[in-house]
């Protein structure tokens, strides 16, 4: 998949350059550049099919974000979160690599994990042996999990209890309250936003994981799957929105076309008062592919938001 994706892209390019050199170009210098710009197209897409399958099956790196909030008591200053997101465990994503990542993660020494969907491809009986390395994951405040798309296509409920049974507590549209030294902090999480589709009671609501929840707490983060959540989240109030979902486009070029179908691709952004950070994923859908957009852990401190002068 991953090599006659490149193949493609390739191939188009190439022939958007034969169009060009044909217009300007003797017929004799058309025809090399032909047979010279085949072979080099065949080459390419080789090259950047390996090259995506070392960086996809490499130990992710550790991104560094600093998430500003509004009003952020002092005891919240620096309060840390491990995410890790679209892991995919399934036809070429085992329990080896899932039990690299753990290491990884429980390293960080992180306040809090959280793990934002589509951890599976596939049943709890074809794959429950290899995530199985997840029930090692540990932080002081716990490890929390929303549902992804992926999830429903695996069979969800199987999964919603598999994860619980690992240790995980499975937010879907409710809420906890931290208490971290003198302060709190409310950690929300909504169902994935096509749960709907496939269990009517299981519709995205970010106002309802807010049902109950405490006014004088510190921050209140959601935890959403898909980046397309945040204008609900923000409506609701939340300060900080964690997602995944897009892989950031997982390999070029479709990195540079994945803005076009999610304006929050990776990265960092802001949408009104709440900031949204994407995860590009821990692990890869499809093909071992991950050429131009690496995997990552990422490890996010909570700061105090400066004020305009």
């Amino acid at each position: 998949m991953g090599l006659f994706s490149s193949l493609f892209v390739f191939t188009v390019l190439r022939d958007i350059l034969l169009l060009a050199a044909g217009l300007i170009l003797s017929p004799g210098h058309d025809a090399s550049l032909t047979l010279w710009s085949g072979q080099w197209t065949l080459i390419l897409a080789v090259l950047v099919t390996l090259g995506g399958l070392v960086i996809a099956r490499r130990p992710a790196r550790i991104v560094n974000v600093q998430i500003p909030v509004p009003d952020l008591p002092s005891a919240l200053h620096g309060f840390s979160i491990a995410q890790i997101s679209d892991l995919h465990v399934g036809p070429t994503i085992k329990r080896g690599f899932v039990a690299g990542i753990v290491r990884r993660v429980n390293r960080l020494g992180a306040d809090m994990i959280a793990v934002t969907g589509d951890l599976v491809d596939g049943s709890v009986r074809q794959l429950s042996a290899h995530t199985a390395p997840l029930a090692q994951l540990t932080a002081r405040h716990g490890v929390y999990f929303v549902t992804g798309n992926h999830e429903y296509y695996s069979g969800e409920r199987a999964w919603t209890a598999e994860i619980r049974r690992l240790g995980l507590h499975v937010l879907k549209n409710e809420h906890v309250v931290l208490k971290h030294d003198d302060a709190s902090l409310l950690l929300a999480g909504v169902t994935d936003l096509t749960a709907h589709h496939f269990d009517a009671a299981e519709r995205s609501d970010p106002s309802l994981a807010l049902r109950g929840a405490p006014a004088d707490v510190g921050a209140r983060i959601l935890l959403a799957h898909q980046p397309n959540s945040a204008p609900a989240a923000a409506d609701a109030g939340f300060d900080v929105q964690l997602s995944g979902h897009t892989h950031g486009g997982q390999f070029w070029p479709w990195n540079l076309f994945v803005r076009f179908f999610q304006p929050f691709t990776g990265g960092l952004y802001r949408l009104e008062k709440l900031r949204v950070y994407v995860s590009r994923g821990t692990g890869y859908w499809g093909p071992p592919n991950r050429f131009g957009v690496p995997p990552e852990i990422t490890f996010i401190r909570l700061m105090p938001a400066l004020r305009a002068a």
